[in-house]
């Protein structure tokens, strides 16, 4: 722990910074919801700030992370992670603010000078984010920050993670039309745009994150976009703990190969829930063509998996011991010059 808390201070500080700030909004919303009983559409009013505020702990110090690892054009990726900082405390901080004011951030409509200017700030800041996430993959593609593993863990990663951010651009549309709502002191609220498809604003949902148990809810396929890279980082730690026991998980090709299975079924996955939101069906309720979607992933990815197991064992018991060195003759021993006489 120790050795990773100092390497953390060599990555990108300014991406650190809105790491710290988003820590200090995670327990400013959880005492929140603990004290502040007001909620808009049967949810806490600061539930919203918590769940963001921990996504972008998450998303903020990977990027730091990655970013440290860049070996060309160095400033302009501390430029690019700069923006995606400073973009990430404005929207986080307006959504804060909001929820403070007991209104909605997403899709508010109201016409009060704060609001309106906060709108403004908090659509250009979505295409901050997308944009500054969509530069640092593109800058990963061309070099090499690890092994093969790690390179394909990260690079299929931030693709998934920059496609999972592109579904904000259809959340901050106005697909839904517009929805007459109350904030939590009961003023009247027009929103124009939902993350439901088939649902109203405020019906039922799972406990914690209030995605939709009755409905398409959009927010899923964006959360598991967006922690695609995790996903692939924490297999590639597996991968990597389990090869100092398993001899045939050391070649890199292997584990690479592992990592590219993990993310076939992470994209598979990712695609079924994307479509299953767009068809305004709820994640826990799913029909037969998402079971048949998702067993089609399954059955694809166990087959890739045995194949790339099968192979690496029989390429390890193929391989030749090391040869022992020949034993070699004893060499008589000389009488030494005392012996003589």
């Amino acid at each position: 722990m120790r050795t990773v808390l100092e390497q953390a201070k060599s990555w990108h500080r300014p991406l650190m910074l809105m790491v710290l700030a988003m820590m200090g909004l995670v327990v400013a919303s959880g005492i929140g919801m603990a004290v502040d009983h007001r909620e808009i559409l049967n949810e806490s009013v600061w539930l919203k700030p918590f769940k963001f505020g921990i996504s972008f702990v998450l998303y903020g110090a990977t990027l730091a992370w990655l970013l440290s690892k860049l070996r060309k054009a160095r400033r302009f990726g501390w430029w690019t992670g700069t923006v995606f900082a400073v973009t990430g405390i404005v929207d986080v901080g307006f959504i804060a603010v909001q929820a403070a004011r007991g209104t909605f951030s997403h899709f508010n409509d109201n016409t009060d000078t704060f609001n309106q200017v906060g709108q403004k700030v908090f659509m250009s800041g979505v295409l901050g984010l997308f944009g500054a996430s969509l530069v640092v993959a593109i800058m990963l593609l061309f070099q090499r920050v690890g092994d093969a593993p790690m390179n394909r863990a990260i690079r299929i990663g931030l693709g998934l993670a920059v496609a999972g951010m592109a579904i904000a651009f259809y959340l901050v549309g106005s697909h839904s039309g517009r929805e007459q709502v109350t904030d939590a002191y009961g003023h009247p609220v027009t929103l124009a745009g939902s993350h439901g498809i088939g649902v109203e604003p405020g019906g039922p949902g799972m406990p914690l994150t209030h995605w939709s148990t009755v409905g398409g809810d959009l927010r899923i396929p964006h959360f598991v976009g967006l922690h695609a890279i995790h996903f692939l980082l924490i297999t590639l730690l597996v991968l990597h703990l389990l090869a100092g026991r398993i001899t045939w998980l050391r070649p890199e090709r292997v584990r690479a190969r592992l990592i590219g299975v993990a993310a076939f079924a992470y994209a598979g996955l990712m695609a079924t829930v994307t479509v299953q939101a767009f068809r305004g069906q709820s994640l826990i309720h799913p029909d037969v063509k998402t079971l048949g979607m998702l067993a089609g992933v399954a059955v694809i990815s166990l087959a890739a998996l045995t194949g790339v197991l099968t192979a690496a064992r029989r390429t390890a018991a193929l391989e030749p011991l090391e040869p022992t060195q020949p034993t070699q003759p004893l060499e008589p021993i000389q009488p030494t010059p005392a012996a003589r006489v």
